[in-house]
């Protein structure tokens, strides 16, 4: 039977935090790389044997040579960048608006004043 002690047991953990991170950080930046549009196949297939022989170089070069475009590309970054709660399409702000007249949650005038503020926007 294995007995560790505190401080092992707390290393452990932190080991195993940091590698947790690290394997999400590669994933998100694999995900990125299919996912571009502005890089062809040789350069999507370079930087994926990059990251496969070179793990921690290759994902520290990508994230510091393609940082802005990630976060471009990253689904639901522009409407957190705003801090808007609101979704960014009129027609789904209204259709919305309605739904919830349709439920009986809000009333007419409230619905118009939800129209009136999708349609400033």
């Amino acid at each position: 039977m294995v007995v560790l002690s505190l401080g092992e047991f707390l290393w452990s953990l932190l080991v195993i935090f940091f590698m947790v991170v690290y394997f999400m950080m590669l994933f998100h930046v694999i995900v990125d790389v299919f996912r571009r549009q502005d890089a062809s196949g040789g350069k999507k297939a370079a930087w994926l044997i990059f990251l496969l022989l070179a793990p921690a170089l290759g994902l520290i070069c990508y994230l510091i040579t393609n940082s802005q475009g990630i976060a471009e590309r990253t689904p639901g970054y522009s409407a957190a960048a705003a801090g808007s709660g609101r979704a960014a399409d009129p027609a789904a702000q209204i259709s919305q608006a309605k739904s919830l007249l349709d439920s009986g949650a809000i009333s007419q005038d409230e619905y118009a004043q939800l129209k009136a503020r999708a349609l400033q926007a």
